[in-house]
C-alpha cells in the first residue's frame, strides 16, 4: 500500500538524525546491541556474529551473547560501523491473519510484507496476535518504544471486542475491577457495551497494560470468549482519525506521535 505521506525511501535520508546510544555503563548482549544500532534483527545479528563478521574494539567476536557497552565500545560488521538512521514511526492498520514478526516459521504473511522496501529497521511497539487487527505502531525510536510500553507510563489502549453471548452486568463489573489471570490480577479497565446483537455483544475495553492475549483471556474468564478484536486507539492516537484501511500504513509526524501521550 502507498502511504499518504511516505512516498519514497529517499524521503528518509533527508532527515538524518544523530544515532541514539544507551546511557554509559548500560551493557547488552552483542546480538541485541547490533539490533539497537540499526543493523537488523537480532536473528540476523546472531548469524553475522557466528560467521565472524563482527568486531568489538577491533577484535573478532563470535559469541552473540557477549556483553558489550554501546557507549564506550566500537562495534563493526564487515569492517563498517552502523550508519546513523532517520527516526521513523509508522502506524499500520494490521489486518486479521497477519503475524507481527519479521519472519514466520509457518510461512504466514507478516506485517513487514505490508511495508515498502527501503525503510530503516523498524520494530513493532507491542504486538497484535494473528487473529487480532487494528492499530499497530512500528518505530526505530527506542525511547519512544519505552514510553509506549513501560507499565509505569500506563498508556491506554482501546479495543472494540466482539464477544459471544451477552455478558451480565456482574460480568462486566468483573472486567472493570480486574480479573485473576495466570500471571496475576489485571488492572482495572474501562468497559462499556457498544452494541448488543442476537448471539454476540460488542464491547469497548480500555486497558492500561499490555499482557500477551490479555483481552482474550479476560473475556474468556467471564465466560464470553472473544470472536473478534480490533485495536482502535493507542493513547489518543485513533485508528479511524488516521484514515487508513486494513493493510495500509502511514508515517506519523511529530504531532501525531505526541498525541499518543496527550491527557
Amino acid at each position: 500500500m502507498v502511504s499518504r505521506r511516505f512516498a519514497e525511501a529517499s524521503h528518509l535520508q533527508a532527515a538524518i538524525m544523530p544515532q541514539k546510544r544507551n546511557q554509559p555503563g548500560r551493557r547488552v548482549q552483542l546480538h541485541r546491541a547490533m539490533s539497537k544500532l540499526g543493523w537488523g534483527s537480532r536473528t540476523m545479528a546472531w548469524d553475522w556474529v557466528c560467521a565472524g563478521k563482527v568486531r568489538v574494539d577491533g577484535r573478532v567476536v563470535t559469541d552473540p551473547l557477549t556483553w558489550v557497552d554501546l557507549e564506550t565500545q566500537q562495534i563493526t560488521c564487515s569492517g563498517e560501523e552502523a550508519a546513523p538512521v532517520a527516526s521513523v514511526t509508522i502506524a499500520l492498520h494490521k489486518p486479521r491473519g497477519i503475524v507481527t514478526t519479521r519472519q514466520d516459521e509457518r510461512g504466514r504473511q507478516t506485517v513487514y510484507d505490508l511495508l515498502p522496501k527501503g525503510l530503516p529497521w523498524i520494530f513493532p511497539v507491542g504486538r497484535l496476535d494473528a487473529d487480532s487487527e487494528g492499530l499497530l505502531i512500528l518505530t526505530n525510536d527506542r525511547a519512544l518504544s519505552v514510553r509506549l510500553t513501560e507499565p509505569a507510563h500506563r498508556i491506554p489502549k482501546t479495543y472494540h471486542v466482539v464477544v459471544r453471548g451477552a455478558p451480565s452486568p456482574e460480568a462486566l463489573e468483573l472486567l472493570r475491577q480486574g480479573v485473576e489471570l495466570d500471571d496475576g490480577p489485571t488492572r482495572p479497565a474501562l468497559v462499556r457495551v457498544l452494541e448488543e446483537r442476537p448471539a454476540e455483544t460488542v464491547l469497548e475495553m480500555v486497558l492500561a497494560e499490555g499482557r500477551n492475549r490479555q483481552v482474550r483471556k479476560m473475556t474468556a474468564y467471564i465466560g464470553h470468549p472473544t470472536l473478534r478484536l480490533l485495536r482502535v486507539a493507542v493513547g489518543r492516537l485513533a485508528l479511524f482519525d488516521l484514515g487508513i484501511m486494513p493493510g495500509e500504513w502511514l508515517e506519523l509526524n511529530e504531532g501525531e506521535v505526541e498525541a499518543v501521550f496527550d491527557d
